[in-house]
């Protein structure tokens, strides 16, 4: 299954209509393998469909997060960004803060035991680091400003 296809059926597992420009919403993330802004969609959505909204664009993009088709990443310097959601296992990532490379790594720090406060009760949990990769580093790249 592609990862349009993966949308496509988490969109309609969550009961939302499959629409053209749900399609292609999908087919955007599907032929992007970096980031996106909520910005970087719209562009590309209104070229299609010029009537769009960035309101409408923007909360088509959160509730695809909440339901898990895409994952949301917050950047210091670029803001809320995209990308195409992992649906095949549980994992975290190592994302450079100068290309934006990302890293999927699998060790999980809520595996170890720790202590909350109060009675809490944990329902989902997201876990990013934000670094400078190793070829960013050999360009001389040494903090987060390119």
């Amino acid at each position: 299954m592609s990862r349009a296809q993966e949308m496509i059926a988490i969109m309609s597992r969550s009961g939302w209509r499959i629409t053209d420009q749900r399609r292609t919403l999908a087919k955007i993330f599907t032929d992007t393998d970096g980031f996106l802004s909520p910005k970087d969609v719209y562009e590309q959505m209104k070229e299609k469909y010029p009537g769009v909204s960035f309101d409408t664009v923007y909360r088509n993009l959160r509730m695809l997060s909440e339901m898990g088709a895409l994952e949301q990443f917050y950047f210091m310097d670029g803001g809320l960004k995209f990308k195409g959601g992992c649906h095949h296992h549980h994992h975290h990532h190592l994302i450079c803060m100068n290309c934006e490379e990302t890293v999927a790594f699998e060790y999980c720090p809520m595996d170890e035991q720790i202590r909350l406060p109060g009675n809490f009760k944990i329902v989902n949990h997201r876990f990013e680091i934000y670094g400078i990769c190793e070829r960013c580093q050999e360009d001389g790249v040494a903090s987060g400003q390119a």
